[in-house]
């Protein structure tokens, strides 16, 4: 997926042969192919990931009333707001209009220069922090592959740790290899492998709470979740509900893609009418394997399920292995599809304001065997290179999985799911102000303001208090 401000792409017709039939789309782009089925396939894609390993602890937090109701409330808030931003693919009219390639082209075009700009600060803000995210994913998923296979050889009595940093800082080496690779993102074989990974994790993560439960394991559970002055004190409690919420957001969290995907569909019939069917479709399976994530996740742990419920799992340790192996795959490649969107916005923006600086623009071809030719750029290479640095050394300082995760939701969330779709939906269809219908989008959008507030001051709150406890560059995978 791209995430950045896109130029239009022009096709000489040369470069088709002449027994082929039309080619081309009304912009001059190849002619798209997705429907519906395609479309809905890279929603659940684009939804499912890293976010499905929290929600057992989410639910644990909040308890089996709030939790599910959070899930239900969550998909219909995404469902209707992503509805709506299916409308704005073209401009003026969502038929017949001009293309918009990206979410944020579709905000400049309905909303002007200012939203435009802040818009860009919420979507590049949320992908940097993705990267982080992952990076600390990741080292959870590679602590857990040790600490399974130390149980499986020394007993669960045994004494097993598993260094964090050193997981991150080999990622961060490999993310930099990787980083040097013009336009990774456009390497189609890379969302396919991710897709795999991440459902593969998934459906074994909920086939291991199904063994467990099926086991006879049956850990306490209740109906308002973790218990105010046995296992958390009631500062805790509202902070760990808050960080919940966000982790719940995260989950849902696809709307800065949704025009992406929308922009394969073909033409007839109309765009919007399609993406609003693959849009249901998309967030009705994923609801639902998000309920099987997280009950069945929390029937298996009880109250104290583990931020990320892979890590709880230690038998058989092949299959805990092999989720974990996943999680790490999947995520090589995801950190990969929403970096590159960073270093391309950096890239172009620099290119158009130093375009005679041989440090920037120059590309230096450099034979590899076997491999052909690789185009080495001085500043690619540098700002790449700190990119990764820089958000790795930010996992190792705060690796705290479900306080990045809770945070990252709740920055998101609002602003990309309900408040650009809400004003663009206004501005589309000109909706009178302080009208009964302009009201109500304003009481949701100000309502999902109000909850992604509490999620992330719960997220913040997570943080410091993880501070005192845990020493930056100290950290270790130990439950």
């Amino acid at each position: 997926m791209e995430f950045h401000e896109r130029s239009n792409e022009n096709f000489s017709i040369e470069n088709v042969g002449s027994n082929d039939k039309i080619v081309f789309d009304d912009d001059g782009r190849v002619k798209r192919t997705g429907t519906l089925i395609t479309a809905s396939a890279h929603i659940v894609t684009a939804v499912i990931g890293s976010g499905v390993l929290s929600l057992a602890w989410a639910i644990a937090q909040l308890g089996w009333i709030t939790g599910i109701l959070a899930l239900v409330i969550f998909s219909i808030v995404t469902l209707f707001t992503s509805s709506l931003l299916t409308n704005f693919y073209r401009f003026p009219d969502p038929t017949i209009g001009t293309r918009n390639y990206t979410y944020m082209h579709a905000v400049k075009k309905y909303l002007g220069g200012k939203k435009y700009k802040l818009c860009g600060i919420a979507q590049y803000g949320n992908l940097i922090g993705t990267s982080i995210g992952y990076t600390i994913t990741t080292a959870l998923g590679v602590g857990a592959i040790k600490r399974a296979n130390c149980f499986h050889k020394h007993g669960h009595e045994a004494e097993c740790h598993a260094s964090n940093e050193l997981s991150m800082i080999i990622f961060g080496v490999l993310q930099i290899l990787l980083s040097q690779i013009p336009n990774f993102q456009r390497l189609s074989g890379l969302s396919v492998i991710a897709a795999t990974m991440s459902f593969t994790y998934a459906f074994i993560g909920v086939g291991l709470s199904v063994s467990r439960i099926a086991g006879g394991v049956h850990p306490k559970t209740s109906l308002t979740g973790v218990a105010i002055g046995v296992e958390v004190t009631g500062e805790q409690k509202v902070w760990c509900c808050f960080q919940a919420l966000g982790n719940i957001a995260f989950a849902y969290s696809y709307s800065l893609v949704l025009i992406d995907i929308q922009d394969t569909l073909k033409s007839s019939p109309p765009e919007n009418q399609v993406m609003k069917k693959a849009t249901a479709v998309g967030v009705f399976v994923t609801t639902m394997f998000y309920m099987l994530s997280g009950i069945l996740g929390y029937i298996a742990f009880g109250n104290n399920a583990p931020g990320n419920f892979l890590t709880g799992f230690y038998e058989p340790f092949w299959l805990v292995d092999l989720a974990n192996v996943c999680i790490v795959f999947h995520l090589v490649g995801a950190y990969q599809v929403y970096s590159q969107a960073v270093f391309t916005m950096v890239e172009e923006q620099s290119r158009k304001r130093w375009p005679e600086t041989d440090f920037i623009v120059k590309e230096y071809p450099i034979g590899i065997p076997f491999l052909g030719t690789f185009n080495l750029n001085l500043f690619r290479a540098v700002w790449r290179t700190f990119y990764v640095i820089v958000t790795t050394t930010l996992a190792i300082i705060f690796p705290f999985f479900n306080d990045i995760l809770g945070l990252l939701g709740a920055c998101g969330f609002w602003p990309l799911t309900v408040y650009f779709p809400i004003e663009m939906h206004i501005a589309q269809t000109q909706i009178q102000s302080y009208s009964r219908r302009w009201l109500g989008l304003k009481l949701l959008s100000g309502a999902c303001l109000i909850v992604s507030l509490l999620a992330a001051a719960g997220s913040i709150g997570g943080i410091v208090t993880e501070l005192k406890t845990n020493r930056p560059f100290m950290s270790v995978s130990d439950s």
